[in-house]
């Protein structure tokens, strides 16, 4: 069934070329299809479009596809183009002639710019859920850790003294920068746009506030041609979002990585956490941080990917559009099982309370030496002299301890401070 089929048989090479795996993807957007036909259902009944009856009966028809949908019994056979066609087949085989009427003041364009909207705005809430359960357990590590120093690095070299404390909250603190972004594709997806039919509108007398209502929209997409081109903005401003909490994920993966490895040994993880090797006995690879990394590496493209697929297309409906699902549907599900594995695996990390024991951590506080030489009045370039000098003879010696206590330096870690920001994004 195709919903603008008119009887002339359609070419099997052009169907499967053009249908592609719409029907693979469109399963995850069965939910929403309904969830969307119920309130277009409700509206068309209230404003006379349908009697109370035929609404009454397409409304309790389609909750009992949403069981079947929630149950796992919800399928789309190649003889369907996409979840549309195939949820309005099960409405006229249950209803007959009213099932027909479900597509009245509808367009199949406005019907997947709702689902879409729906689907990617229930992700992000569930994504900027999973990134909170992440920073809390970074915090709560930042304030077991906070005492422990270990090296902190520019240009891959020794550098100045860090902690474990600040390296959990500084991670902590990039996530709220990531939900920021969250709500703005939040925002953006949280605009109803059902009802600009094809994308110009309706001469039907719909009532286009009360669908946004039922839906929990926070507004909806007045202008019918700003509505359809929403189509490609919202997915791709999502996968910024995305990306935005990808990026962070793979640069901590990274870190994991590097801290693990015997030439830093910083940390460790229990073996059911690490892989082995089929010829070496010895080794405990990182290979969940490593696929963190490669799979958020892989959603740091999306938006590209979906900005190639949709920039020279002028305002209008395009058939490219059926190609965002392709990369976004699947990146949605993998940024949620890579959240998942990161909270799994994190909270099971060890650290080397030890460290700093190694003496060519040393140089680590000759910073700290050469500001106690200046608190005691010795000019800045005549202390970086009095150090370096101290470094080259060999005669440095660390104090192997800080004293830093600006807001967000070592010792002073505000992370009453950073909790306070994230749920205030929140």
């Amino acid at each position: 069934m195709k919903l603008w089929d008119k009887g002339i048989p359609t070419d099997k090479k052009t169907d499967l070329f053009t249908v592609g795996n719409d029907r693979e993807l469109d399963l995850v957007l069965a939910r929403y299809d309904v969830i969307g036909s119920m309130a277009h259902a409700k509206m068309l009944g209230k404003t006379g479009l349908l009697t109370p009856q035929e609404a009454d009966d397409l409304i309790i028809a389609l909750q009992d596809i949403l069981v079947d949908i929630e149950n796992g019994n919800f399928t789309i056979e190649d003889s369907f183009e996409d979840v549309h066609s195939k949820v309005e087949y099960l409405l006229i085989e249950k209803l007959g002639d009213t099932g027909k009427k479900i597509h009245v003041a509808r367009s199949r364009n406005d019907q997947v710019l709702t689902d879409v909207h729906l689907y990617v705005k229930a992700e992000l809430l569930t994504i900027k859920a999973q990134v909170k359960e992440l920073f809390n357990l970074l915090i709560a590590l930042s304030k077991q850790y906070q005492q422990i120093l270990l090296p902190g690095y520019t240009h891959f070299q020794v550098a100045m003294p860090s902690s474990f404390g600040m390296w959990f909250s500084a991670y902590a603190e990039s996530l709220i920068d990531d939900v920021t972004m969250l709500n703005a594709a939040l925002t953006v997806a949280d605009q109803n746009p059902l009802g600009s039919a094809a994308g110009y509108g309706s001469s039907f007398p719909i009532d286009r506030t009360f669908t946004t209502q039922e839906m929990g929209f926070a507004t909806l997409k007045y202008n019918s041609v700003a509505a359809q081109m929403s189509r490609g903005k919202t997915e791709k401003t999502a996968a910024f979002a995305m990306a935005s909490v990808a990026g962070t994920l793979s640069k901590l993966s990274m870190d994991i990585c590097l801290y693990l490895s015997q030439n830093f040994n910083f940390i460790s993880l229990p073996q059911h956490l690490t892989t082995g090797s089929s010829i070496m006995p010895h080794k405990k690879n990182p290979d969940i941080f490593e696929l963190i990394r490669g799979k958020c590496n892989k959603i740091q493209a999306l938006p590209y990917e979906l900005t190639l697929i949709t920039n020279n297309l002028p305002s209008g409906y395009h058939r490219e559009f059926q190609l965002l699902k392709e990369g976004l549907f699947p990146a949605l599900q993998t940024l949620k099982s890579c959240l998942e594995m990161a909270v799994y695996s994190i909270k099971e990390i060890k650290v080397n309370e030890h460290i700093l024991d190694d003496k060519k951590y040393d140089y680590l506080f000759t910073v700290d030496k050469l500001n106690e030489l200046v608190t005691a009045g010795v000019p800045f370039r005549d202390a970086y002299k009095i150090v370096g000098e101290q470094v080259d003879n060999g005669t440095f010696t660390s104090p192997k301890a800080t004293e830093h206590t600006h807001e967000g330096s070592i010792n002073n870690l505000c992370l009453d401070e950073i909790v306070a920001k994230m749920e205030k994004v929140l």
